[in-house]
């Protein structure tokens, strides 16, 4: 029932900026936990970015002061905005969405049933 959707990715030099959107849409959580998650190759996917109902955000160490999860209540639509992008960014970027879970675990992608696709970003030197 739960549909998401990422776009927005692609290849950038470093130091650029993307903005990663996701389109969610089938589902009803008046409490619910949000995030942008990154897996590279050889690597576990990772959390990024979270966000809930309250409004409350967290961020990986490695993406603070860089990225920011941002919300369109009213269109459903998640973002992520990177900024200051570094090679070590490179992965495929998936969204996420689910009944908020406890706020230590909101970037712990065991958390999240509801998946989109992915998009790639890649960031060259």
């Amino acid at each position: 029932q739960v549909r998401l959707v990422e776009s927005g990715g692609g290849s950038v030099q470093a130091g650029g900026s993307l903005r990663l959107s996701c389109a969610i849409s089938g589902y009803t959580y008046d409490s619910y936990g949000m995030g942008w998650f990154r897996q590279a190759p050889g690597k576990e996917r990772e959390g990024v970015a979270a966000i809930d109902s309250d409004g409350d955000t967290d961020y990986a160490d490695s993406v603070k002061d860089r990225f920011k999860i941002t919300e369109d209540n009213a269109n459903n639509i998640l973002y992520l905005q990177m900024n200051s992008l570094k090679p070590e960014d490179t992965a495929m970027y998936f969204c996420a969405v689910d009944w908020c879970p406890p706020g230590p675990r909101e970037l712990w992608p065991e958390e999240y049933n509801n998946w989109g696709q992915g998009t790639q970003v890649t960031v060259a030197s």
